[in-house]
């Protein structure tokens, strides 16, 4: 079984660090860096622009760019970020939504494993352009978003967690923004299937980011 929600660039894997170095950088605001020097800001100005995932463009044609300070576009998602660590959801950062944006939603599915959803956010402020590491299970923000529950019946993000006979190769993490042009107004723990039909129609734009895991 597929995801449910709106696949954009996954299954172009092959092209995926490709697509991503054809991106333009986005600010180094987003990962709160300041270059100290010419050469310090090249190389920051770099790592932004490997972190970055795909852009995807919606029904109002703007395309959107997705990063994280945790792990580069294609890249392994650290031990920390999955059940065999702390299980923290890792940072990510993204570039301006459309203008008629009115919220934002973060989804996190593992399409190795029938698409099961990792991590369900929506209404977050459409102003937002950032999420810390470690975002809380609780099913309000307190800046603002509302936790779905994921496949596995739980609050917040659920981190990579592989089976214990997994031992050789990796499953693909997709992490997307949606930006919306609606508040979906659904209760907290609302299921993904409600989400994704809520959402149906009402993606403005949208980015992904794919990360890899195997256990160590």
């Amino acid at each position: 079984m597929g995801s449910k929600f709106p696949d954009g660039a996954i299954g172009r894997r092959s092209v995926l660090a490709a697509s991503a170095k054809a991106i333009g950088l986005v600010g180094l605001g987003l990962l709160g860096c300041a270059p100290r020097s010419s050469q310090s800001g090249n190389s920051a100005q770099n790592q932004v622009k490997e972190n970055q995932g795909s852009a995807v463009s919606g029904q109002s044609g703007k395309t959107m760019t997705l990063s994280s300070a945790a792990f580069a576009a294609d890249g392994m998602i650290p031990a920390k970020n999955t059940c065999d660590g702390q299980n923290l959801s890792p940072a990510l950062s993204w570039d301006e939504p459309p203008a008629e944006t009115k919220s934002l939603a973060v989804v996190v599915t593992d399409p190795d494993a029938a698409g099961k959803t990792h991590w369900l956010l929506y209404d977050l402020p459409p102003d937002l352009r950032q999420l810390p590491e470690g975002v809380p299970a609780n099913p309000l923000l307190s800046q603002g978003g509302t936790h779905g529950k994921s496949d596995f019946g739980k609050f917040g993000y659920g981190g990579p967690c592989l089976p214990g006979e997994t031992v050789s190769g990796s499953h693909h993490y997709v992490f997307r923004l949606y930006a919306l042009d609606k508040f979906l107004d659904l209760p907290p723990g609302a299921s993904p299937i409600e989400v994704s039909k809520a959402m149906k129609g009402h993606t403005l734009a949208q980015a992904e980011l794919i990360g890899r895991y195997r256990r160590p």
